[in-house]
């Protein structure tokens, strides 16, 4: 575990502020020769990132920087083999969101016009059987790749593919909007917003209910909502029209009136974009040409803390999206999938560990700074006070953060030594011990959301050697303020939420 794949480097060096510096000396100094004309572009950008300049060409250098990023920290935990793999998987669906849009948009949906429906034909079959061929497993893909095929030949042989074409039409017609291709993203299009209709009910005298087909059952306290898979995020991602390249990416930035004024939707709600500014658009590019770590490092410069934003936390950005009367891009799985395909990476959990302390895209503090005699106590460790405790640490300052939850010691392997599998951390959540880190993230969401993102954010935190994290504390109780003075703290910062949490009153009701 000692050596990196750039020599002269060890993991432990990556919790040192002075190591760090070094190694962004070392980043800085390969791309000065690999790259000179966008070096020189990034260091008028780093000396003076308020300068004024056009938004555009800002997330151009980001998004050009972020590659470097990506491939130093590949060769950094030598993973370029498993990433290579990441992006060959992403191109082997180009053909899938080619025939999405070229023949199912555009040929198989205009069948449907004005509630038409297209009954299936035995012959239809017989003939997408044939064009498709013997497929072991992933049909849909090898329908998009057979579909894509008739669209290349169609170029130069037009009257010898058009029987194949009209029945393959007729054929994804039909099935357009057949549950059983519910899990297809070839078939899945955005519907169209009713602001008074959100969520699909019937409703029966005094009972309210939705569709039996959306219905997920609740099994234990094991996790009910799995998140997209890789294909299903990618599918939103090439439904995203990646507009930071004209400045108009909302999701970020937010909606705007012509007097300036941000836009409300029909419910009265502003729509001011991500209140992190998060690089959103931009972090959707660099997935959508195969790059994983890229991605990652945009979305750590404004929200390091990302493992407890994204699916089931938060949607100001979908709100804010420039699809304001059909369905938004789905950012948050999005940036949850974003986090999980490094996680997936051996040393997935050192990569994200590293770009919360190192990260050169950061221009206003690319690695953390050593101790500089200043302490802080921060009263609450839910979101709040963790990502306080993050950045205060990073600054230099010493940091103490206290709960009045009882926070459970880490095993001793995951804070002293690297981990190489994001597995050997991950717990089914009906077999995960209630940690008490996290605020409101630990003891306020239910199973939809994974909780073992509360530990991967744990893990980064408590190793940090300049903050100590204590429960069972309670400031006003255990800890009057004036010991606080006495204690030696420069600074009290309260981040204690909603305060008491609301936890039924009864004897062991923290046990599992």
């Amino acid at each position: 575990f000692s050596e990196l794949g750039i020599p002269g480097y060890s993991f432990a060096d990556l919790h040192e502020p002075e190591r760090l510096a070094s190694l962004h000396d070392r980043f800085c100094e390969e791309v000065s020769n690999a790259d000179p004309a966008l070096w020189q572009k990034w260091q008028a950008y780093a000396q003076a990132p308020d300068a004024v300049r056009s938004p555009v060409e800002t997330s151009n250098l980001l998004v050009a920087m972020g590659r470097h990023v990506s491939a130093f920290v590949n060769r950094l935990f030598s993973v370029g083999g498993e990433a290579r793999v990441i992006d060959r998987r992403t191109r082997d669906l180009d053909d899938l969101f080619r025939f999405k849009v070229d023949f199912v948009r555009r040929r198989a949906l205009p069948l449907l016009k004005a509630g038409a429906h297209v009954e299936r034909s035995a012959e239809d079959d017989g003939i997408v059987a044939r064009l498709v061929g013997d497929v072991d497993g992933d049909f849909e893909l090898a329908l998009a790749r057979a579909g894509c095929g008739l669209l290349d030949l169609e170029k130069t042989d037009k009257a010898a593919v058009t029987p194949p074409i009209e029945a393959l039409k007729r054929w994804c017609a039909a099935r357009v909007h057949d549950r059983a291709y519910r899990s297809w993203v070839v078939f899945r299009f955005p519907e169209n917003l009713d602001y008074w209709h959100l969520v699909e009910t019937t409703q029966t005298l005094q009972i309210m209910f939705g569709p039996d087909w959306r219905q997920r059952r609740r099994d234990g306290f094991t996790l009910t909502d799995p998140r997209m898979t890789a294909r299903e995020a990618l599918s939103e991602i090439h439904y995203c029209v990646l507009c930071h390249d004209r400045d108009k990416d909302s999701c970020s930035k937010g909606l705007y009136e012509k007097d300036g004024k941000v836009s409300v939707n029909p419910l009265g709600i502003e729509l001011a974009g991500c209140p992190l500014d998060e690089k959103i658009s931009e972090m959707h590019l660099l997935r959508k040409q195969g790059d994983a770590i890229g991605p990652l490092a945009l979305i750590t410069v404004d929200n390091p803390m990302c493992p407890g934003t994204g699916h089931r936390i938060c949607n100001d950005c979908m709100k804010s999206c420039i699809y304001q009367k059909q369905e938004p891009v789905n950012i948050p799985q999005i940036e949850t999938g974003v986090l999980t395909d490094v996680l997936a990476l051996p040393w997935g959990v050192e990569i994200y560990g590293l770009l919360t302390r190192w990260n050169p895209l950061n221009v206003r503090r690319p690695y953390a700074l050593p101790y500089n005699g200043r302490n802080v106590l921060v009263v609450g460790l839910g979101p709040a006070g963790y990502t306080l405790a993050h950045y205060l640490v990073n600054e230099g300052f010493g940091v103490v953060g206290i709960d009045g939850l009882k926070i459970e010691p880490l095993p001793a392997k995951f804070v002293t030594e690297p981990i190489r599998e994001w597995s050997d951390v991950y717990k089914r959540l009906d077999e995960r011990v209630l940690e008490g880190f996290g605020g409101v993230s630990e003891y306020g969401i239910t199973v939809r959301w994974d909780k073992n993102f509360l530990t991967l954010l744990h893990i980064t935190l408590e190793r940090r050697r300049n903050l100590k994290m204590f429960g069972g504390v309670r400031f006003g109780g255990t800890v009057p303020i004036e010991d606080a003075w006495a204690y030696g703290f420069d600074h009290v910062a309260m981040a204690t939420g909603a305060g008491r949490p609301t936890i039924i009153d009864m004897k062991n009701n923290l046990i599992r």
